[in-house]
């Protein structure tokens, strides 16, 4: 994972974040798994290695909350979606550098994305939801 964070202090709307996530570092701790969400039936991780999210607009709904909206990409399909984040806290680490704490979520439908594998179940139902819902915890340190 890799990513910028560009915060403003004095006006929060005007900030933004970048992300990506390599899918080849996907792990649930079960490796066939984790095989099984690297292959084309789900992120297709040798066609389309990062998952990316571009933020477009923040506006806040508390002192230590917003709503941040953004591009999200998956399998090369860009859709909007909007996160909700928590503003967790801020310290000073053991090596003196500015940290944040952030928590934000949202949900989206995996078929958005292209991601369209499922398989029944004997007893009736489908393995795989339509419905994902995503929480990031995310530490955010100042750079010089």
């Amino acid at each position: 994972v890799a990513g910028t964070v560009e915060i403003d202090e004095l006006n929060p709307a005007n900030s933004t974040v970048a992300a990506e996530i390599d899918v080849a570092s996907v792990d649930t701790g079960a490796p066939d798994r984790d095989n099984h969400l690297r292959s084309g039936d789900f992120f297709d991780a040798e066609n389309f290695p990062k998952v990316t999210f571009r933020s477009t607009n923040v506006e806040l709904t508390g002192a230590a909350s917003a709503k941040m909206t953004g591009e999200l990409t998956i399998r090369g399909v860009t859709q909007t979606v909007e996160l909700d984040v928590e503003h967790e806290g801020r310290i000073i680490d053991a090596f003196g550098k500015d940290r944040l704490g952030f928590t934000a979520t949202t949900k989206i439908n995996r078929k958005d994305f292209n991601v369209n594998w499922n398989g029944l179940i004997e007893a009736g139902g489908v393995i795989v939801s339509d419905a994902v819902r995503i929480t990031l915890n995310i530490a955010v340190v100042k750079q010089d």
